[in-house]
């Protein structure tokens, strides 16, 4: 697992960001990247400088998966 901390500023990372396909035009999205050693960052677009959080493959696989099912759908 990466050893980036939680909560380091994200442009402090050497990384390429994804954001979806599906951001609006206004940069209100959550943008993705992969960290030596597999853990993921999440950073807001809107603060590209703000904190990122750093989880493991197996919770971001979770995440994606109760995102597909619909779990999250009433938070819209």
């Amino acid at each position: 697992m990466s050893s980036v901390p939680n909560g380091v500023r994200a442009n402090e990372l050497d990384v390429r960001w994804i954001k979806s396909s599906h951001s609006n035009a206004e940069g209100n999205c959550v943008e993705l990247a992969v960290l030596e050693g597999g853990g993921v960052a999440v950073r807001n677009s809107r603060d590209p400088e703000g904190p990122a959080l750093v989880y493991t493959p197996a919770e971001v696989a979770a995440f994606v998966a109760g995102a597909k099912g619909g779990e999250f759908d009433h938070l819209l």
